[in-house]
């Protein structure tokens, strides 16, 4: 067996309870488990890493990782979504949607997004892509492909396709219809489940499965709670998007004469299983009206809000608080969601978000995001051997430089790291004991051409946006530039 010692200036240690900071560490793991974390190693090593001025962490659980070339990020300063292309039009869907990628390109976009995840630290990914450039939904053979990229690159993956009974659509005079389609949605419930049957703990566990149906407004009473029923057969996490848009609150509400947290609890839905990105327009939120006890509901069922403050801020929206939903007891991960795939700037935009929200600097702390990216992503696998530093964890670990002159002055390793730094600032990345990124470099990833295919695809992508766009209008007319062009 062969035993590897990583060391560095700090490490973030588990001591049981939760974690502490040891100065120059040592960490020792054996194949693909961690037997030691202390201050020296007194036993054989056949193998060191010296991270020299650095901090040693666990990998961080991402709970919604962005694993595709994001299209979200088209709308940052494109609006309304629905006039850009991030609602179908009636006529699109009346003619007969289409994939736009081919398989390899699926297969590419996964590669493209795994590669980013590692280079930002993420040692465990449950991935989400856009469903508004597909034929439907996602496919099982998409995903079979997946397990060969995941298990080439090293990285940890919760997989399984999304599936949904209907979607949104808008018609010509504006208004808003879901097309639904109950059978496919069961279909694709039903190949799902297959598909963890077949590969739920696949290569040594690096490959878990997971259900996802893909957001509340779009699956029926049927559709959930059959997922419910076989996530617990299953034992396998389920994630559902949920008030994450006003839009989609007053849309169940309106359906179900329900909040959408009223309306799952109704269909026991929710559970220790239960992921629940994004959690923000719950009652109590200061844009609803409508009495409600979301939150109590939330606490009592067990289930985990998957936080994403970036893309959350980006819509002008915020999570009423991070704090508050901690201080009740709500289980928190976090997740990307979009570009960049960056945990770290996601913490970062979560404590600037809770801060303003409270109204107080000291309702969160860069402890609290870390610990939710680490500890709370792991809480929500019911995992104790991942996101921990600790004998008998998976050594999934992660080696965060301090040396870069951008960093600024020193403070302490994780505030300077979640004021100053970035994913990009990893060096060094652990996986179930393999060395799958060390120096930025992963083997046999060449960045530059990677970065050009994507680039390419991108733009075959946003060439498609005016079949699905309401009313059809020209690519610029629907991506316009921040400035006129000169001519």
């Amino acid at each position: 067996m062969s035993v590897t010692l990583v060391k560095s200036r700090y490490v973030v240690a588990h001591d049981g309870r939760g974690h502490r900071l040891l100065l120059d560490g040592e960490v020792v793991f054996e194949d693909d488990t961690i037997v030691y974390v202390g201050p020296r190693y007194e036993g054989r090593a056949d193998a060191v890493i010296d991270g020299g001025n650095a901090v040693i962490g666990p990998g961080f659980v991402d709970l919604n990782a962005l694993g595709d070339l994001d299209s979200t990020v088209l709308g940052f300063d494109n609006h309304p979504d629905w006039a850009k292309g991030r609602v179908w039009s009636a006529s699109y869907v009346a003619r007969g949607p289409r994939e736009v990628y081919t398989a390899e390109e699926q297969a590419f976009k996964m590669r493209y997004a795994f590669v980013q995840l590692i280079r930002n630290g993420v040692t465990t990914a449950l991935p989400i892509t856009s469903m508004f450039y597909r034929e439907w939904a996602e496919t099982c053979e998409e995903f079979v492909r997946s397990i060969d990229t995941a298990v080439d690159l090293g990285m940890r993956a919760y997989l399984g396709p999304c599936y949904m009974s209907g979607l949104t659509m808008i018609r010509d005079d504006g208004s808003f219809k879901v097309h639904w389609d109950e059978e496919r949605g069961l279909r694709g419930l039903e190949e799902a489940a297959d598909f963890i049957r077949r590969f739920d703990g696949g290569h040594g566990g690096l490959i878990r499965g997971m259900l996802a149906p893909d957001r509340i407004e779009t699956c029926t009473a049927e559709l959930l709670s059959r997922t419910a029923a076989i996530g617990a057969e299953l034992q396998c996490p389920v994630r559902l998007h949920c008030c994450q848009s006003l839009h989609e609150f007053n849309l169940v509400v309106k359906l179900h004469d329900r909040t959408p947290l009223e309306w799952l609890d109704s269909l026991d839905f929710l559970g220790d299983r239960a992921l629940l990105p994004h959690g923000v327009f719950v009652t109590g939120h200061s844009e609803i009206e409508r009495k409600g006890r979301d939150l109590e509901i939330l606490t009592r069922s067990g289930s985990t809000v998957v936080h994403c403050p970036l893309v959350a801020v980006r819509d002008g929206m915020a999570m009423e608080s991070f704090a508050r939903y901690r201080k009740l007891g709500i289980k928190i991960g976090l997740g990307t969601d979009t570009y960049p795939p960056d945990v770290i700037e996601n913490m970062r935009q979560g404590a600037h978000l809770c801060r303003v929200v409270e109204r107080d600097k000291a309702a969160c702390s860069a402890a609290d995001f870390y610990t939710a990216a680490t500890l709370g992503g792991a809480a929500a696998l019911r995992r104790d051997d991942l996101g921990r530093l600790a004998p008998g964890a998976k050594a999934d670990i992660t080696i965060f430089d301090l040396s870069g002159f951008h960093l600024g002055q020193f403070i302490d390793p994780i505030q300077t790291m979640v004021l100053s730094g970035s994913g990009r600032d990893f060096k060094t990345v652990i996986i179930n004991g393999r060395v799958v990124m060390r120096d930025r470099e992963i083997p046999g990833v060449d960045l530059k051409e990677m970065g050009l295919r994507a680039q390419a695809q991108y733009d075959k992508l946003k060439s498609t946006y005016p079949e699905r766009t309401w009313r059809h209008p020209p690519v610029d007319e629907i991506f316009t530039p921040s400035f006129p062009c000169l001519t």
